[in-house]
């Protein structure tokens, strides 16, 4: 049974993988380009937690400015910041630079799932997929799509995270020795177009003949989620402070949301508490509305308020021009806010 789930989605990958920039043919001998592991490793970054479709254009951009993982550690990191602008989840790019970092200290990316899971910000699931797609090396690789899979493959009923060891073990069982990069994006390929959360494709998946939660009727039901929390609802205030055609801007602190990116100030909301509705200057302010903003432990309903002054406010910032706002690599939150304050010039 192992060899011959493996070697049946070997098979289907063979015909329908997708065709992606970060990826080798299906088959393909590893490159012994250096670069290599590095678009593995940054590719998986930016997909944790995102779609294909939204990291392309980003993965592009980034190997254009940086092609290598050592022009990556030597750059501005207010310059990766701004690149990585709007992709979201932005203690990625903060964990990003520090591996960047480490890497380039060390002369290059280790090969060993074990070595790599040492390096900054790379877990388990990050670790063993550069470990099989880069190296080639046999690496359980259980992400989103994998866990779905899997769940399903072998009907495992217990609900979501305690299954997790469970799905592991199995995912064990049918990882093969050889081609463990082509089976460990083959899984991930089954995840995303045929073992899909809603509707599975099953009448054309590849594993549908031992897929016993095809055979106990209800696929679709697997993996067991637990139920969603339902997440707090926040408000706080962001200032458009302009000077001229100038808007004062700031960099967020390096950790917490949104750190180390450029913003608009604000009045200090969390998504643990409202923001202090606190005005930074005296002065004449204009209402501009609100814009809204969904994190993953909050929503957010942000406030926009204007005051044109002479004065900068207090603490670090910078004049930015505004009609260049959108070369400012601003969050997309504060960006919803900019475009809010444009439209009511």
């Amino acid at each position: 049974m192992t060899a011959s789930i493996s070697d049946q989605l070997l098979t289907w990958y063979d015909q329908h993988a997708r065709d992606l920039p970060w990826r080798l043919a299906p088959g393909a001998a590893l490159p012994e380009d250096p670069a290599w592991p590095y678009r593995v490793w940054l590719s998986e970054v930016m997909l944790q937690q995102t779609t294909v479709a939204a990291v392309k254009p980003y993965f592009a951009k980034f190997t254009e400015t940086w092609p290598t993982v050592e022009a990556l550690a030597a750059a501005p990191e207010d310059a990766i910041m701004a690149a990585w602008a709007g992709l979201g989840y932005y203690s990625r790019a903060r964990n990003l630079v520090k591996c960047a970092k480490a890497v380039a200290e060390r002369g290059g990316f280790p090969s060993t799932e074990a070595e790599l899971r040492a390096l900054p910000g790379l877990g388990d699931y990050t670790a063993a997929a550069i470990a099989a797609i880069a190296f080639g090396e046999r690496a359980v690789v259980v992400d989103a799509n994998v866990e779905r899979v899997v769940a399903r493959l072998f009907a495992i009923a217990e609900p979501l995270p305690g299954a997790r060891k469970a799905i592991r073990a199995a995912a064990d069982t049918i990882t093969p020795q050889q081609r463990a990069g082509d089976f460990a994006q083959a899984m991930m390929d089954l995840g995303a177009q045929i073992c899909t959360s809603r509707a599975p494709r099953c009448l054309i998946c590849p594993l549908s003949g031992p897929c016993a939660g095809r055979k106990a009727g209800e696929p679709e039901r697997l993996p067991v989620k637990p139920a969603k929390k339902a997440v707090p609802e926040r408000r706080g205030t962001a200032f458009w402070i302009t000077r001229g055609s100038e808007v004062w801007l700031v960099t967020r602190p390096g950790t917490g949301m949104l750190g180390g990116m450029r913003a608009l100030p604000d009045d200090g909301w969390s998504a643990r508490e409202d923001g202090s509705g606190e005005v930074p200057l005296a002065g004449e302010w204009r209402e501009l509305g609100a814009v809204r903003h969904g994190f993953t432990h909050a929503s957010l309903t942000l406030r926009v308020i204007a005051l044109e002054t002479a004065d900068a406010p207090e603490g670090e910032g910078q004049w930015w021009p505004v009609e260049r706002i959108a070369e400012a690599g601003l969050a997309t939150l504060f960006l919803k806010a900019a475009q809010l304050a444009l439209a009511s010039d």
